[in-house]
């Protein structure tokens, strides 16, 4: 009797792929892995995604997972003795190119912090 209940459960997985590949993925501020990739998962719903690399800008959204109709009360207890019953969520993510900042840019925010440094430093003057 315990292998018919061990042997059937639902196998739920989320992929998540993302254009260009090889990006960090974290879940739920969890480090999951590089795109491509495909993990277990146990709850549906709505799931915080973070991607991340170095040639492209750092992407924050969500990704949702919806229960399929034989996920809901009353065909679940049924569902979860079927072997081999799979439930597959994707997620593709376009991500951004980076944006490369020139050193000409770099100097002048150098240059105008250098000087926001310097009227910050200066005493308060009092003026009666």
């Amino acid at each position: 009797m315990l292998s018919l209940v061990a042997g059937g459960c639902v196998r739920r997985t989320i992929t998540i792929t993302s254009e260009p590949s090889g990006a960090l993925v974290h879940l739920n501020d969890r480090e999951v892995g590089r795109t491509p990739l495909s993990l277990p998962f146990t709850y549906y719903g709505v799931y915080d995604v973070r991607l991340e690399q170095e040639t492209s800008e750092p992407l924050w959204t969500t990704g949702k997972a919806d229960p399929p109709w034989w996920a809901y009360p009353g065909p679940d207890l049924i569902a979860e003795f079927i072997p081999g019953l799979k439930d597959e969520v994707a997620w593709h993510y376009e991500l951004t190119p980076a944006v490369a900042v020139e050193d000409e840019n770099i100097d002048a925010v150098n240059l105008r912090a250098r000087q926001m440094r310097a009227r910050l430093d200066q005493p308060i003057s009092d003026e009666d």
